[in-house]
């Protein structure tokens, strides 16, 4: 260690708590404004590899939080793209797992693909099917499978970027590309007609109607005593004191109109710009037990997630 780096390490080591914390919250944002034109293409991956977008976004966090804790134990930054998608295909695998949405079979390396074009690793076919599929698909295939797919196909990484991203041989990428689009394929030739709007929970409703109109005594009363909030990427609190602060900087804030919807299967608040916008720019989903708020998840400061699914909005008569 240099000379520098002997003098910050004893700062450190003399430092309170506070100050600690301090460092390395600097220290955590440094690197999420490092790897932050990195973090779309995490998220489209990871939704695709776990079959929702919100679980998608909770493996990102995982990731980046994994990866905040691995370079500190490093002397050199790795190349940034390659180590943070070995790291998010690891979660995801761990995520689906843990979920037991499959049971994975084992990949085997091929020595010959098929010669049909259609198989070809620049086929802009399977590219198209793949983009336009919902991402609840990609679940059917096997997690090697999927994981070339939706880097190939949605991603447009190389099959050597590829290779090094899952530390997988060529070969095994190409089997692995090959059996994952063929499976893509059946999937979405039949996939069924896009579900009919749902109707939004009175609870939703209220929450929504209560909000839009600065009633926020109205608002806390609905909370339960240990609610929790997780402004994503940003900070977590808990309890009904704490969570009123996050009311608070909405009241100060203006350009946001919350409106019941369903996204990704979810029910949530799509955030508009205004009331008379038809385009959300984020959303908020809630957690009710009876008829009390016990979790509040806000991605207000993750606006990509959005642009990964479609909203679906209560018809109005």
């Amino acid at each position: 260690m240099d000379s520098s780096g002997t003098e910050r390490a004893a700062a450190t080591h003399d430092a309170g708590p506070s100050e600690i914390i301090g460092v390395l919250e600097q220290g955590r944002r440094q690197f999420l404004a490092l790897v932050s034109h990195i973090r779309p293409e995490l998220l489209r991956y990871c939704a695709r590899m776990t079959g929702s977008v919100a679980d998608g976004e909770d493996v990102v966090q995982e990731t980046l939080a994994r990866a905040c804790y691995e370079l500190s134990q490093m002397r050199e930054l790795p190349p940034l793209r390659p180590w943070l998608f070995r790291i998010a295909h690891n979660r995801a695998i761990d995520h689906w797992r843990y979920e037991q949405h499959r049971r994975s079979d084992p990949l085997e390396a091929a020595d010959h693909l098929a010669a049909d074009a259609e198989f070809e690793p620049e086929n802009a076919l399977a590219r198209t099917q793949a983009v336009s599929a919902a991402i609840a698909c990609f679940l059917e295939l096997a997690p090697a499978q999927r994981g070339c797919v939706i880097l190939k196909d949605v991603l447009d990484h190389s099959i050597d970027e590829i290779a090094a991203e899952l530390s997988l041989s060529l070969p095994a990428v190409k089997a692995a590309l090959h059996r994952g689009r063929t499976a893509l394929r059946r999937l979405t030739e039949a996939q069924s007609t896009p579900p009919d709007p749902r109707a939004s929970s009175a609870a939703l409703k209220q929450y929504a109607r209560l909000f839009n109109a600065h009633d926020w005594d109205a608002v806390r009363s609905l909370l339960a005593d240990d609610v929790r909030l997780d402004l994503v990427s940003q900070r977590k609190a808990s309890g009904r004191r704490d969570v009123g602060i996050y009311f608070s900087n909405y009241e100060r804030s203006t350009g946001w109109h919350l409106v019941p919807a369903w996204f990704d299967g979810i029910e949530v608040l799509a955030v508009m710009p205004d009331a008379a916008s038809v385009n959300p720019r984020y959303f908020i989903e809630l957690t009710w037990a009876g008829e009390r708020l016990v979790s509040i998840r806000d991605f207000r400061y993750v606006p990509y997630i959005a642009q990964e699914g479609a909203f679906l909005f209560e018809a109005t008569t």
